[in-house]
């Protein structure tokens, strides 16, 4: 055990650092598998299994899978193990609309209390997702558009309504993800960000939830025009 104040052995921290990049990378594998199609939705995950094919042991199968149900892309149910999430038509249709009010809601606030550094922090971010967007690279767009969001939650000064959000969000990722996979998806997205954040850079409160409910709802129709894997 290292002692108070003392550093960790340049060994253990190269062992640490390996740990998390082997975990992080069949992370990343397993998250292609979800939204590739290659696990079906309700399919439970084979752990042992998949530690084989991967060629690790099982320990970072479990903690990749713990770090995408935490996401959203997989269910742990106790004594079972790990799932892929699956919502029906109605379910997915009821959490879009009520993440499409409580977002405008979030964008609305944002508008009457930001600043300009919130708002240069934003145009930072948009700027990042166009050139993710440019490269059509969803693998890198949907994290910093996750950012995106996540900010404007900060931003708004009301934890509940983030933290409502947020578990909205979270049951959507699987879809959010495939919707945007289409290149000219992306480019839609971030047009409807930039309206979002001149309407918070006007101060215009009224615009800004009128653009963030319409960009949650076009979102749905995006995804819902996805193809089904």
């Amino acid at each position: 055990m290292t002692e108070p104040g003392s550093h960790p052995s340049p060994t253990s921290t190269i062992a640490i650092l390996q740990t998390r990049s082997l975990a992080d990378a069949v992370r990343d594998e397993i998250e292609a598998m979800v939204l590739d199609g290659r696990f079906k939705p309700t399919e439970r995950i084979n752990e042992l299994a998949l530690a084989t094919q991967l060629g690790v042991s099982r320990g970072p199968v479990r903690e990749a899978c713990s770090a995408l149900a935490a996401l959203g892309l997989l269910e742990s149910i106790p004594n079972r193990g790990f799932f892929v999430r699956r919502l029906d038509d109605a379910e997915l249709a009821e959490v879009a609309e009520a993440r499409a009010y409580v977002f405008a809601s979030i964008v609305s606030a944002v508008a009457l209390r930001s600043d300009a550094a919130a708002v240069a922090d934003l145009r930072a971010l948009l700027l990042a997702m166009d050139e993710a967007a440019e490269r059509g690279n969803v693998r890198d767009y949907y994290p910093i558009n996750l950012r995106f969001h996540t900010r404007l939650g900060e931003l708004c000064r009301n934890r509940r309504l983030a933290g409502l959000y947020q578990g909205l969000a979270r049951e959507l990722h699987v879809q959010r993800y495939r919707a945007l996979s289409n290149r000219n998806s992306l480019a839609l997205s971030n047009a409807e960000h930039t309206a979002i954040v001149d309407a918070i850079a006007a101060g215009d409160d009224k615009r800004a939830f009128d653009a963030g409910l319409a960009h949650v709802l076009n979102g749905f129709a995006r995804m819902r025009r996805a193809p089904k894997r």
